[in-house]
């Protein structure tokens, strides 16, 4: 029996995996980077064991100080969580060879798998390898590992080199692997998953379909099970060939088998040999808890023959700290408030005040419920993340909303290429008008016990605040006391303190929460900033600068490149890394490179002058 388990991760899936454990009686061990010394995951564990002398973005990629830490720490059982070396047969290998037990499959199954190339032969398939027009588009794609990281769409040939070098690059740093093929893209398939689970006495449980299409950069963004409007006949065929490849490479633990559907067929695209991100809407959807099983599989108990019966309909969104609007930009700071309604499940490495730092991925929390019926799911998720309080960087919430609530999704015609089509739209910023009347009666009031607003004529005040692009001004206005109350800018203002005010608007009483981190003021959902009275005339930039949009590393810049090079808009002249994966940065405008201050190996933060592009 395992007594005391390590998690060779960190984040979300590393508390995920302690809540199981502690509720089993298990001991549980964490281990940090120096830059997680003080996150969620390191301060709910028993024990803690800190990874010294590596860089933060490649700390939990040192297999031989995790497995160090393990005897260390005393555990006798290693989890690797997904990501990172969930999916490398020589950690697995390395744990098994320390006496550890390995809670996954064998280190033969994740070679047979972890790479696409071998499991793609395994299943008959072959990929790509002298592309032609005719097999426009492709995807490159990671041999090892997933995420979207070393993952691109090819739709000219041209491009297929360079292409292959940046998924090459990416892969390399989120994996240590390089390797990448091509295959075949399909334009509007469904992106379909079977969740199986096996033990070491032959039985291998097919948990139901997941839906996972709606992606951004490959990266899956709202999930949901079971698949809607798969037929049965195609629900057998994908569970026929999850088990069959489960049995190929006796498999042991918890496993997801992907597919592209298209109409009435299925291709193969790979086998994840690890927990999902998703895993908790099959969770839901079972009334099972697959992390516990996982364990029990390890330990070498038995399946039951049948698995318990499906109910309902479970859907996940994962809250990202990014800008979807601006190439979905990474965003990072203090998240100082994050909580949804009672009821909902929230999966999360965070609490509140913690910073979300440059060097993981970016996703803050899951949200999951499980509901009677589809529309009931989407319709209460919707709600729930409309209603959650989150205060800190940007994030993808609206998008999520706007999302569920979306026809093409609600009614299950989604693909793929959901955001290819849909961004703009669901990207479009429609900010509360009364949100700016409403933070500065609350600063006001802070700051006087009469509310600040004063009925003197002269020197009146004004707040500035920026708001979805535009600046906005609140003026100090006139009013008096009446029996229906105070009044400002036409609206009749019921209560107004430092965090509550309640305007009345044409009959109708609404509501605003406010709180003030700093300059950040928080006015229910809507974020605005508060700014000087007068602007700062030093922060100005020249026209056509190109500042960065996030903090990260330059990790090369755009072949020839030179200071006097004449340029086009949107032409990519610079990649950063951050979080784990490359973000092109384009020219600003067409004209000559004036000035160019990036160069490959440069940490920068946000708004750091990278070059300079004067118009023509």
């Amino acid at each position: 029996m395992i007594s005391s388990l390590l998690v060779a991760n960190r984040g979300e899936i590393a508390c995920r995996i302690f809540r199981t454990c502690h509720a089993s009686g298990i001991r549980t061990v964490a281990v940090h980077s120096d830059a997680d010394e003080n996150a969620l995951h390191a301060r709910v564990a028993d024990a803690t064991v800190r990874l010294p002398g590596t860089a933060p973005a490649d700390t939990y990629l040192r297999g031989d100080l995790i497995v160090k830490a393990a005897l260390n720490a005393g555990a006798d059982a290693v989890h690797p969580g997904y990501g990172f070396l969930s999916e490398n047969p020589d950690f697995a290998r390395a744990v098994l060879d320390a006496g550890l037990v390995w809670i996954g499959p064998s280190p033969e199954a994740i070679e047979a798998m972890a790479s696409k190339t071998r499991a793609k032969k395994l299943m008959g398939l072959e990929p790509l390898t002298d592309v032609t027009e005719a097999d426009l588009p492709v995807l490159v794609k990671a041999a090892a590992g997933g995420g979207g990281r070393g993952m691109r769409i090819v739709r000219h040939l041209e491009d297929l080199e360079a292409e292959l070098t940046a998924a090459r690059a990416e892969a390399l740093s989120a994996f240590g692997d390089g390797e990448v093929f091509v295959e075949p893209y399909l334009e509007g398939g469904r992106h379909v998953e079977v969740q199986i689970l096996a033990d070491t006495h032959g039985t291998v449980w097919t948990l139901g379909t997941r839906d996972c299409s709606l992606q951004r950069r490959h990266q899956k963004v709202i999930e949901e099970a079971p698949a809607p409007g798969l037929s049965p006949e195609l629900t057998d065929s994908l569970y026929a060939m999850s088990v069959r490849a489960a049995r190929a490479v006796d498999y042991v633990g918890a496993g997801t088998v992907e597919f592209l559907v298209s109409g009435d067929r299925a291709h193969f695209l790979e086998m994840n040999t690890r927990l999902q991100v998703e895993h908790p809407v099959t969770e839901a959807l079972f009334g099972l808890d697959l992390v516990a099983l996982q364990i029990r599989a390890a330990e070498g108990h038995a399946l039951e023959n049948d698995p318990a019966r499906a109910r309902g309909h479970a859907v996940e969104a994962r809250l990202y700290a990014e800008d979807p609007a601006h190439s979905w930009t990474p965003q990072t700071g203090t998240l100082h408030r994050l909580t949804v309604p009672d009821g909902i499940r929230l999966d999360t490495g965070y609490t509140d005040g913690d910073d979300i730092g440059v060097h993981y991925d970016p996703m803050l929390a899951k949200a999951v419920v499980h509901a009677p019926t589809r529309a009931e799911a989407l319709r209460t998720l919707a709600g729930a993340l409309e209603r959650a309080v989150i205060h800190g960087p940007t994030t993808n919430r609206d998008l999520l909303v706007r999302s569920l609530r979306h026809e093409e999704f609600t009614t299950a015609r989604m693909d793929t290429g959901f955001y290819d089509r849909h961004l703009t739209d669901l990207t479009t910023p429609t900010p509360d008008p009364y949100a700016p009347l409403a933070a500065a009666l609350a600063d006001a009031h802070g700051r006087s016990r009469f509310g600040g607003w004063r009925n003197l004529p002269s020197g009146p005040q004004t707040k500035r605040y920026a708001l979805a692009g535009e600046e906005h001004e609140v003026h100090e206005v006139e009013y008096h006391h009446t029996r229906a109350g105070l009044t400002a800018e036409g609206v009749r203002v019921v209560h107004a303190d430092a965090t509550r005010v309640v305007l009345e608007v044409d009959g109708v009483r609404r509501k605003f929460e406010v709180s003030r981190h700093g300059d950040q003021v928080y006015v229910n959902n809507t974020a605005l900033t508060a700014l000087p009275h007068f602007p700062d005339p030093t922060a100005q930039h020249a026209p056509g600068s190109l500042l960065a949009p996030m903090p990260g590393t330059v990790v090369r810049l755009a072949e020839g490149l030179t200071e006097g090079a004449q340029v086009e808009a949107g032409q990519p002249l610079l990649w950063l890394e951050a979080m784990k994966m490359e973000h092109k940065i384009t020219a600003p405008a067409t004209g000559t490179l004036t000035a160019l201050h990036a160069a490959p190996g440069l940490q920068v933060e946000v708004g750091t002058l990278l070059a300079v592009v004067e118009d023509r």
